[in-house]
């Protein structure tokens, strides 16, 4: 003989079948994932330590306010966040010293107002900065740097990473063991980059009065300039090979300096057009490649 059930007791037998089959919240997937929201005043600091691998994303926007979204592969990395005043401190540290390399990605997307001063430190994940005007440090062992449409006072460390500065303008300082920099359409008026192994190129105008610094030990040194800039150039290197294709651009150093070229086995001293910048390249073994765009 079937059961006859009334309609509030079907309704019931329905909704107790569907909490049955909801899947219950993981604690686990719930700590892999974390927003944050700070509200800021005027120019917010903003300091990243991730000692796990993965990507920090910064991009700006007009609200006054830090936005924070940290995601990661597994519940063995621990997220600490801060603010004092206008100053937000993000700190990722590993919970667990036995962990395998894939359970420690974790990575951080921020939104900040477009005057904001960073701080970045990371493993080996990618730095990515974009529209964000404001002095920054960052730092990479192995992890890439890629930034767009920053200006401030940049300075850049890594050990084997890499950097691309597009559209960058203010002051730029790089440093690397075995990483390269590139340098496009930049409205810099200050440029150290410093390499021992890696390759520099600088393609974009020299701005007036600007000073620009290129070394690497053994890589290759390339400079492409417009017909508009005008800059005194130094290049020089001990056992490499200096490839002047704009010999017939370049005049001899119009200011009168005296350069001692018995120093160096190879060299070239040249200025165009005004000689208002001034360009030093240098290399020990690698190659300096000069040349103007079309």
């Amino acid at each position: 003989m079937g059961i006859q059930l009334n309609a509030r007791q079907s309704t019931l037998l329905v909704m107790g079948v569907g909490l049955l089959l909801w899947p219950a919240p993981s604690a686990v997937a719930a700590g892999q994932r974390l927003e944050k929201h700070f509200a800021v005043k005027g120019r917010p600091v903003v300091v990243i330590h991730n000692v796990a691998d993965g990507r920090i994303e910064v991009k700006s926007s007009k609200n006054p306010a830090v936005d924070i979204i940290a995601s990661q592969a597994s519940n063995k990395i621990n997220f600490e966040v801060e603010q004092v005043a206008d100053r937000i401190d993000v700190t990722a540290s590993v919970t667990d010293a036995a962990a395998a390399p894939l359970e420690l990605a974790a990575n951080l997307q921020l939104t900040v107002p477009e005057e904001t001063e960073l701080q970045l430190k990371t493993e080996n994940g990618l730095i990515y900065v974009e529209q964000v005007m404001g002095d920054m440090t960052l730092e990479s062992v192995a992890g890439e740097v890629h930034l767009k449409e920053v200006s401030g006072y940049i300075i850049v460390k890594t050990t084997g990473g890499s950097l691309t500065c597009t559209l960058c303008a203010g002051k730029l300082d790089f440093n690397s063991i075995s990483g390269g920099a590139q340098v496009l359409q930049p409205a810099l008026t200050n440029v150290n980059l410093r390499t021992m192994t890696g390759n520099i190129l600088f393609d974009g105008d020299f701005v007036r009065t600007g000073l620009y610094t290129m070394k690497s030990g053994t890589g290759t040194v390339e400079v492409r300039f417009s017909g508009t800039d005008s800059f005194d150039l130094n290049a020089r290197t001990d056992t490499g090979t200096v490839d002047n294709r704009a010999e017939s651009y370049l005049r001899p150093d119009s200011h009168g300096i005296r350069h001692t070229a018995s120093k160096w086995a190879r060299g070239f001293f040249g200025t165009f057009g005004q000689g208002l910048a001034k360009v030093e390249l240098s290399s020990y073994s690698g190659t300096i490649r000069i040349q103007k765009r079309d």
